[in-house]
């Protein structure tokens, strides 16, 4: 396999599509959080749709894509790349036309499969042919690329949403991959590794996970308006508990699991695992639910909803890079006990704001906590990949990132499926026990309370007496599961931080019972 240097021609050439694809990646997730509200608005979809939308495409990608960087290496990796990028186009273009919130939950997953081809494409491409005297810079150029299109993403989504334009979010991507398969097509050879791939690929391990994420979400999402004991929540969280150990027992069996777990044998790469999963799931959760609260209850813009996040963003920018450099120094331990924690104060401390003015009020509520959140973010993420990247040896750091990005992706599928059935859960009682001293009748109370599945979005139905009331009822009870997520979120943060304490050393430590 020749290796191509960045200076050339087809080095420039691989890095364009790329870029490409990762912005198309990263523009769909980061906008998407923004466009939420007005989304719901327009499908009149329930909280457990919008949930289905955010998850459908996360539950494909966290299933496959171990699998999506398998086939690259084997079957070629630019006609795998293709084919990822085909199936991402067209899933946001049919998702773009989708007319009801179940449209759009089959066409986010389609999105889904297509990204679990497509992303590890963009980064496997150029670590196999381009030298390895240029790779630092060739990544660091994608970085560069990624990191900007974060930044971005959250105001074109709000702008895009304030415009009444946000299918246009999906719709950007359909030019960005037809160009990138032009350039792929025409200026970019194959590339495959014709040595040391071994095995067959573990498709019913992939069957095995979807599935049971599936189910669990599916459980976890029905359980607060059916409750624990309906058959479908409690048969279907089963099924998910059972296909997921079911999962874990092949993955420890069989000579080519997707998901090497020998690797977690290592006390510093099970750590660092541990900590990304708990993070990114107050991440995660943190960043939807503030999204929701700004624009449904606070009155923020779209577009304002999405400058919030500014801070976090330059926090990242300007930090991580010095953050990385002294963890190599002095290890990332101090680094990762130290940035969770900052970041879950962040949360609990916005947790705490109640009812504002809007966006006058931004600098005074939600800006503090915003700063120190993305602080500790800034603090933890390059550290965390190093540390990730460092517990291995080299012959194995393609599958030890690959494992970690399946972590991060299935931290945020449970995060999103279990606040979401939590926030309904504490909306539904919060609303109940407010409802109960204003004379409702048995059946307008009945009528109020099915509304609690549209949690920011709860209409007041028609021909319910004391509007006003139940629209205050209804958006003190969004504030407060607000709160009592975002508090959920920051002590996860606090976790991630004792677990980095507990499992991972400083530097002159080292593993040395750790065994392929």
């Amino acid at each position: 396999m020749e290796s191509v240097a960045l200076n050339s021609a087809a080095g420039r050439w691989i890095m364009i599509p790329a870029i490409m694809a990762s912005t198309m990646a990263f523009i769909d997730g980061t906008a998407l959080n923004v466009v939420l509200p007005s989304l719901q608005h327009a499908l009149d979809a329930s909280a457990a749709a919008l949930f289905w939308v955010l998850n459908a495409y996360l539950l494909m990608l966290a299933s496959l894509i171990l699998i999506g960087g398998a086939l690259g290496d084997r079957l070629g990796r630019k006609r795998v790349f293709i084919a990822g990028i085909i199936v991402f186009i067209i899933g946001c273009a049919c998702c773009g036309f989708s007319a009801t919130a179940g449209q759009l939950i089959a066409f986010r997953a389609l999105q889904g499969i297509g990204g679990a081809f497509m992303i590890p494409g963009s980064l496997s491409l150029i670590s196999a042919t381009i030298n390895e005297d240029e790779r630092g810079k060739a990544v660091g150029t994608w970085s560069a690329a990624t990191t900007f299109v974060t930044m971005a993403g959250p105001l074109l989504g709000g702008w895009l949403a304030d415009a009444g334009l946000w299918r246009y979010i999906f719709f950007i991507n359909v030019p960005l991959g037809l160009a990138a398969l032009w350039i792929l097509w025409q200026h970019v050879k194959e590339n495959r590794d014709e040595e040391d791939v071994e095995g067959p690929i573990d498709y019913p391990g992939a069957v095995y996970i979807a599935v049971g994420l599936a189910s669990l979400t599916y459980g976890f999402l029905t359980m607060p308006t059916a409750g624990w004991q309906h058959p479908k929540v409690f048969l279907t969280v089963l099924a998910g508990i059972i296909l997921l150990i079911a999962f874990i027992g092949r993955e420890s069996r069989i000579p080519y699991p997707m998901m090497s777990l020998h690797l977690f044998r290592n006390r510093v790469f099970l750590g660092a695992n541990l900590l990304c999963f708990f993070l990114y799931a107050g991440l995660n959760g943190a960043m939807l639910f503030l999204s929701l609260n700004l624009v449904q209850v606070q009155g923020y813009t779209q577009l304002q909803s999405g400058f919030t996040f500014l801070p976090f963003s330059l926090m990242m920018i300007l930090f991580s890079r010095t953050m990385g450099a002294l963890a190599d120094k002095y290890g990332p331990r101090l680094f990762l006990t130290a940035g969770p924690v900052i970041a879950g104060v962040g949360m609990l401390l916005m947790s705490t704001i109640k009812e504002t003015r809007g966006f006058a009020d931004y600098f005074t509520t939600y800006f503090p906590g915003i700063m120190i959140f993305g602080a500790g973010m800034a603090i933890t993420v390059s550290p965390l990949t190093a540390a990730v990247m460092g517990s291995v040896g080299k012959q194995l750091a393609g599958t030890a990132s690959g494992v970690n990005n399946a972590v991060t992706r299935i931290a945020t599928v449970f995060s999103t499926a279990i606040f979401g059935g939590l926030a309904v859960l504490f909306f539904s009682t919060y609303t109940q026990h407010a409802i109960s001293d204003l004379g409702l009748s048995a059946a307008d109370q009945q009528q109020v309370l099915q509304q609690a599945t549209a949690l920011g979005d709860a209409r007041v139905p028609a021909g319910i007496a004391l509007q006003d009331q139940v629209a205050g009822i209804y958006k003190a009870a969004f504030i407060s599961t607000y709160g009592n997520v975002l508090k959920i979120c920051g002590v996860l943060g606090i976790v991630a931080g004792l677990l980095a304490f507990i499992f991972l050393k400083n530097n002159g430590d080292s593993d040395k019972n750790y065994s392929q």
